[in-house]
C-alpha cells in the first residue's frame, strides 16, 4: 500500500504535510521490520532534502527500537549535519553513541531481558552508565566505557572522556565510603 501511495504522490499534487506522513510511516514501517536497506532506499528517492529531513526527524522522535535510532542518527548525522542546531546535533550524536554503546554492551554482556531496562537512556549514555553503576553492572559498564573511549576519539557531542573518568571516580569514592564506624572489642 505504501509503494502505491507514493506513486499516487507522483501522480497527483499532495499535500506537503501528507506526504512528510506518508513516508514517515513507511520509513518506520520499514524499520519495525528491520529493514534498513529499503528504509534507505526510500530516503534516497525523495527528492526534497526538507521533507527527508523533517521524515528522518520525526521517526527519530517515535522513540524507535536500538537499531532503527541508530539507523537514523547515522543516516541524518551523514546527510543533515549542517541543517541541525548544535542541540539537536549534540542529541543525535548523543543517540548514536549511546545505541552504538548500547548495541555493543547489550552483544556482548546484557541478557537480553535486561536490554528493555536501558534502552530508554539510549540517547545519554553517561546516565545510562550511571545506572548501571548504580545497579552494580560493573561487567557492562567496563564494556560500555571501552566502546564510548574509542567513540569519542575526536567527536563534539556534549560530554567527554573527562566526564566518564569523573563518573566513574565518583562511584568508586562512594563504594570506598563506609557510613559507619568500626567499633572495638572490650574485654
Amino acid at each position: 500500500d505504501y509503494d502505491l501511495c507514493e506513486e499516487w504522490g507522483h501522480l497527483y499534487p499532495v499535500p506537503r504535510e501528507d506526504l512528510i506522513n506518508l513516508h514517515r510511516e513507511h520509513l518506520l514501517h520499514l524499520l519495525e521490520m528491520g529493514d534498513t536497506e529499503k528504509a534507505l532506499q526510500l530516503l534516497q528517492r525523495i527528492e526534497d532534502p526538507g521533507i527527508c529531513l523533517a521524515i528522518s526527524e520525526q521517526s527519530l522522535d517515535q522513540h524507535l527500537n536500538l537499531a532503527a535510532s541508530h539507523f537514523l542518527a547515522d543516516y541524518l548525522t551523514a546527510h543533515f549535519f549542517t541543517n541541525l542546531t548544535t542541540a539537536r546535533r549534540n542529541e543525535i550524536q548523543a543517540l548514536y553513541m549511546g545505541s552504538k554503546a548500547s548495541k555493543i554492551s547489550v552483544l556482548l554482556t546484557l541478557p537480553e531481558l535486561s536490554r528493555v531496562n536501558y534502552f530508554h537512556l539510549s540517547s545519554r549514555p553517561l546516565l545510562m552508565l550511571e545506572q548501571l553503576l548504580m545497579n552494580m553492572k560493573v561487567d557492562w559498564v567496563a564494556v560500555a566505557v571501552h566502546v564510548l573511549h574509542q567513540l569519542l576519539a575526536g567527536q563534539e557531542v556534549g560530554f567527554t572522556v573527562d566526564d566518564i573518568d569523573s563518573l566513574l571516580s565518583k562511584y568508586a569514592e562512594k563504594a570506598l565510603n563506609f557510613p559507619f564506624a568500626l567499633k572495638e572489642k572490650r574485654s
